[in-house]
């Protein structure tokens, strides 16, 4: 259920486009996200939220940018689905097309990596304070703490995704109490008529833009249906994407080698949004902007319908207790996923006095509430002076 105070359709852009200068660190926006929304505009209760991060959880795609899209649904419909769905990504797919024309021309990513070196400290201090603050939210006596370890360790140790969350369901039904359910926690008939209208319309768009590519551009229908293929098995979030996508592109198109896949992942990496926005700099390879384009779009299209097209009929279940302890121990593995991505990101930073020095100055900030795209800002100047 939304508050009384609901945003325009063009708050939800601006305020997406703000919060997605900042989206470093993938699933940790989530927190970030639900700090915005549900404590300082208070568009949503933190009851419809947390509903909304377990629907998020429990299909494929991007985390961060499902939670945009469902703000945005609550809000505004389908329509504020799509303005805080784009607004959050946009930073991330134009700062990626700037790096990837950078590295086409000169291949100077050193250069780029060097700059942004300390940025890495400042991302693993974004993780970390997430996962505090969502666990601090969510987890509520030992056994939410017990499933939420589990599940961080099966993230480390690469268990497959649907696996973890399932395992996740399953020990929530067996050990947690179910809350009050809320009156809301069902829509109206109306209401998903009018959802799933919206989603065949952008369907038959999404089928008649493909049929065209099929017909004047083979190769880039190529690329989008593999890249809509990839967000389809995305469980656990775009982190869980990564292998198939080197895999499916390095090693079965040879479209790109490997060196330079994994450079699109480090610039996907030290730039906001998702880690799936390495599509854009995939795209921009192979086909130019044109290319780019259409790779995002294939890549983030799926996590859009998921989110528009299933959530009215989530909410239906949510009357039943026992789906309620089932959402409630997907929300622990969330924070599992947060922290193990964390610990993640920690050890592939190069730790010495001074990414030690950032990241514990912008973990300080952050916990001072210092909003975080300022934590950025600063974060990135001192980087640039420390590290070129």
């Amino acid at each position: 259920m939304s508050s009384n105070s609901n945003p325009s359709t063009v708050q939800l852009f601006a305020s997406f486009i703000r919060l997605g200068m900042t989206a470093f660190g993938g699933p940790s926006m989530v927190a970030y996200i639900r700090s915005f929304a549900v404590d300082k505009r208070h568009w949503l209760e933190a009851e419809t939220f947390s509903d909304g991060v377990a629907f998020c959880q429990m299909i494929p795609g991007a985390t961060a940018m499902q939670t945009a899209a469902y703000v945005g649904l609550k809000t505004r419909g389908v329509l504020g689905a799509a303005a805080a769905f784009i607004g959050f990504g946009l930073p991330a797919f134009f700062l990626m097309l700037a790096f990837s024309v950078l590295y086409a021309n000169n291949h100077n990513l050193p250069v780029v990596v060097s700059a942004f070196s300390g940025l890495q400290a400042i991302i693993v201090a974004i993780l970390a304070f997430a996962t505090f603050s969502f666990g601090k939210n969510t987890l509520k006596g030992w056994k939410r703490y017990l499933i939420a370890g589990i599940a961080a360790l099966l993230f480390g140790f690469n268990v497959n995704p649907i696996l973890v969350i399932l395992l996740a369901a399953l020990m929530g039904l067996w050990l947690i109490q179910p809350g009050q359910l809320s009156a809301n926690s069902t829509s109206a008939i109306g209401q998903e008529e009018t959802h799933i209208k919206s989603v065949l319309l952008i369907l038959c768009v999404t089928a008649i833009g493909a049929l065209l590519l099929f017909l004047l551009k083979p190769a880039l229908f190529d690329l989008f249906i593999l890249m809509f293929r990839i967000d389809l098995s995305a469980f656990g979030g775009g982190f869980a994407s990564v292998p198939l996508m080197y895999h499916e592109i390095v090693e079965v198109r040879n479209w790109l080698n490997g060196q330079t896949f994994m450079n699109g992942i480090i610039l996907g990496q030290v730039t906001p949004g998702p880690i799936v926005i390495t599509a854009t700099f995939v795209g921009y390879l192979l086909d130019g902007v044109f290319g780019a384009i259409i790779a995002t779009i294939g890549i983030f299209m799926p996590s859009f319908l998921l989110v528009v097209g299933i959530s009215p009929y989530y909410n239906r279940f949510r009357s039943s207790p026992y789906f309620n302890k089932i959402i409630n121990g997907v929300l622990c593995s969330f924070v599992g996923l947060l922290l193990a991505v964390t610990i993640r990101f920690g050890l592939d930073t190069p730790w010495d006095i001074r990414h030690v020095l950032l990241g514990i100055g912008a973990f300080i900030a952050l916990y001072l509430k210092v909003d975080i795209l300022w934590v950025v800002v600063a974060g990135t100047i001192i980087s640039v002076l420390l590290f070129i």
